[in-house]
């Protein structure tokens, strides 16, 4: 049995699931609906409050679809109950962001400003407070589309490892590089 894929799934109140024919899961809550066709050879069960992902068999793809469509579901669940938040921090003398409505407008030290549409199902914050870095925070149900974008976002100036700077999460550890030694005697 796979670990992952046996442990049920706690739906919380207020959260709402369907489950068509075609094995579409549809997952509604207080932050919103999201959906994920299931594949058809697995079997979703829901009983008093919980959702259990069944297996017909032992094979090999049965066993890697079984977690796999569980974490999905799970992160379903979790999404349009609590939500999902990403936190961005651009590092560097100069670089600033801004947010007007969805579209992200970013300085990370190019000649020009780059401009990133930022979808309706994210919600987007840039706050820059004096003598501290910016700080841009992503809010979203879907798990997948939040860590897209903040990976695209992030991809517009990754950290180097010599200074630092660029877009990186709060919180990540960057491993830092020494660099040029200054003069040999």
């Amino acid at each position: 049995m796979s670990r992952i894929g046996k442990l049920p799934i706690e739906v919380p109140a207020g959260v709402t699931i369907n489950v068509t024919k075609e094995n579409m899961v549809t997952v509604k809550g207080p932050l919103g609906t999201l959906s994920q066709k299931v594949d058809p050879d697995l079997e979703i069960a829901i009983e008093a409050n919980q959702m259990v992902v069944k297996r017909p068999t032992e094979q090999k793809r049965h066993r890697a679809m079984h977690g796999l469509y569980r974490s999905l579901l799970n992160n379903m669940v979790v999404g349009v109950s609590k939500g999902y938040e990403v936190k961005l921090e651009l590092v560097g003398v100069g670089y600033r962001a801004e947010s007007q409505g969805q579209i992200l407008d970013l300085v990370l030290g190019f000649s020009h400003h780059t401009y990133l549409q930022i979808p309706e199902e994210v919600k987007v914050l840039a706050v820059t407070d004096k003598r501290a870095n910016p700080i841009i925070t992503l809010n979203s149900a879907d798990k997948q589309l939040i860590g897209h974008v903040a990976a695209k976002i992030r991809s517009f100036r990754l950290p180097e490892p010599y200074k630092g700077k660029g877009v990186k999460f709060v919180g990540e550890k960057l491993r830092r590089k020494a660099g040029k030694t200054a003069s040999k005697k």
